[in-house]
């Protein structure tokens, strides 16, 4: 698939760009032509001749490189590419494009291009969480472009949480991903209206013309800023429950909590950490056909967080966190008055009587299927890359056997299909 495709690479200012050395080399690798871009900040982190000799191509960095304007000038360098790809995107960089800047190479690039834009965002957590970064990467996300992560972990600053860049690896799928999906350009805005790029999926699939709201992930409820409470879901069957009613032909709203796999291409994203936050995206989303409730919303917040980091005091004495509950985003759309979707389906994670659990679930709840599997740390399930369901309707109950996470989406969303 990657094979013969052509990748403009805009290398971000950041710790992370060490990882666009590895990230060229695989797409080198599989086959792909890479044109490198590294801003001015880039290159404080990688060397112009390093990013050259594994792109084996020449590294543009100037706005006003007159030998460039005359052989290649920076519209054709925009447009000359498959898909256009930032890693490490900064905080900065996506604030420019935001605001339709284009005082460098790297965001006149941006803004000039109408191909479709790829994003791996790397910054510190509290950046991050900035509602001015928060509010920019929202937008950008409605304007068409992908984005992948970022991870949580620890940063090169010694604190821990999202804003490490994706893994190469995650980035070479993500790419593959979008190529996959074909030609889809950026949207134009006209005097009348936004054109935005057509989604992928059947045009006339069974789910052609409905939307489906798909939540996915974890939640993240903080602690402090650099410690939170969550569990190990990786969102990858959400992720691929997501990715299979777009394929047929569904228009699919992502809310996802910080996963560990990369959305889908051809939905729309949105990004959350707590489950407020969740809660308000969904409420956002609606109306809706659907709802898939396959994220692993915390039970619990910590009421007293601390906005800054809490200390050991060398004493002995620890911190005492309060706990409140959490708002119940599957039974609060199960029970709507007004607005619910015509079929809501929840997900239970349990690890025993997973029948019974679920089945009392579905009638607690409201939903109107429940699919039940076993997160037991001996199964493997949470976090992996199969699961084993039973699905739970009003007719009783279904039990499927263990197999790909791939395939149990595919499944269920052939079996949403067959219900609508």
């Amino acid at each position: 698939m990657l094979q013969g495709a052509r990748v403009l690479l805009i290398i971000g200012g950041g710790i992370a760009a060490y990882k666009a050395l590895d990230l060229i080399r695989r797409l080198k690798g599989a086959g792909v032509a890479v044109t490198p871009v590294l801003t001015r900040g880039g290159a404080e982190f990688v060397t112009p001749l390093s990013v050259s000799a594994l792109a084996a191509e020449r590294v543009h960095q100037d706005l006003f490189d007159l030998t460039t304007e005359a052989e290649m000038g920076h519209i054709q360098l925009s447009r000359s590419a498959d898909l256009v790809v930032v890693a490490p995107a900064t905080a900065d960089l996506m604030a420019k494009v935001v605001g339709g800047l284009a005082n460098d190479l790297a965001s006149t690039l941006l803004l000039a291009t109408d191909k479709r834009v790829l994003m791996a965002p790397a910054m510190n957590v509290r950046m991050w969480q900035h509602p001015a970064t928060r509010r920019n990467h929202e937008t950008l996300a409605r304007d068409g472009i992908l984005f992948v992560g970022p991870n949580a972990g620890e940063m090169a600053c010694g604190e821990f949480g999202d804003g490490r860049m994706s893994e190469p690896a995650e980035i070479l799928d993500a790419i593959e991903a979008a190529l996959k999906d074909g030609p889809a350009a950026l949207p134009l805005m006209t005097s009348t209206a936004v054109v935005r790029p057509a989604l992928p999926g059947p045009v006339n699939g069974p789910l052609s013309g409905r939307h489906v709201i798909v939540t996915s992930g974890p939640t993240h409820e903080p602690i402090d800023p650099v410690r939170y409470i969550a569990n190990r879901s990786s969102g990858a069957q959400g992720t691929a429950v997501a990715a299979a009613l777009r394929d047929l032909g569904a228009r699919v709203s992502f809310v996802t909590g910080p996963a560990d796999v990369p959305a889908p291409a051809g939905v729309e994203v949105i990004r959350v950490q707590t489950a407020a936050e969740m809660r308000q995206a969904v409420e956002k989303a609606l109306p809706a056909d659907i709802a898939v409730m396959a994220a692993a919303v915390a039970d619990w917040r910590v009421a007293n967080a601390s906005d800054r980091k809490i200390k050991k005091d060398g004493k002995g004495n620890l911190p005492v966190l309060e706990f409140a509950e959490n708002p119940d985003i599957l039974a609060w759309v199960s029970q709507l008055s007004e607005g619910r979707p015509e079929l809501v389906v929840g997900f239970a994670a349990e690890t025993n009587d997973v029948v019974g659990n679920a089945t009392a679930k579905r009638a607690r709840k409201g939903a109107d299927w429940i699919v039940a599997n076993d997160v037991s740390p001996a199964t493997g399930i949470m976090g992996g890359t199969e699961n084993a369901i039973t699905l739970i309707t009003a007719d009783g109950s279904e039990i499927w056997p263990r197999m790909p996470k791939e395939q149990v989406a595919q499944r269920l969303a052939d079996r949403i299909a067959r219900a609508m």
